[in-house]
């Protein structure tokens, strides 16, 4: 599955500049490993270095940071599937979203 379209990495790509201000930008995206509890939000995007992803990572903790497209592009879990896109997700504010999952609901 491709993890970027072109419409979401031209509003990662917009929201670049507020790093982790998570109050002024949304989480545009959403990756989760169908094989395991890992979910990757995607903010921002470096335009300089598309490889260079920023967001909020909810795996043993809920941590805000980066994360390489290059690594969960190329992740195979224990059955050879690879991250997913939620083609579901609606994007909405970071901080909204950090918040929610601070309080353990699921997204």
């Amino acid at each position: 599955m491709k993890l970027l379209s072109r419409e979401i990495t031209i509003k990662a790509q917009k929201q670049y500049p507020l790093a982790n201000d998570l109050e002024h930008q949304d989480v545009v995206a959403k990756f989760f490993d169908p094989q395991g509890s890992w979910v990757w939000y995607l903010m921002n995007q470096d335009p300089d270095d598309p490889d260079y992803l920023w967001g909020i990572v909810k795996g043993f903790e809920t941590e805000i940071g980066s994360f390489s497209l290059s690594e969960l592009q190329g992740y195979r879990g224990r059955l050879g599937l690879g991250i997913e896109r939620d083609l579901y997700f609606k994007p909405m504010n970071a901080k909204e979203l950090y918040e929610r999952l601070l309080a353990g609901k699921h997204i």
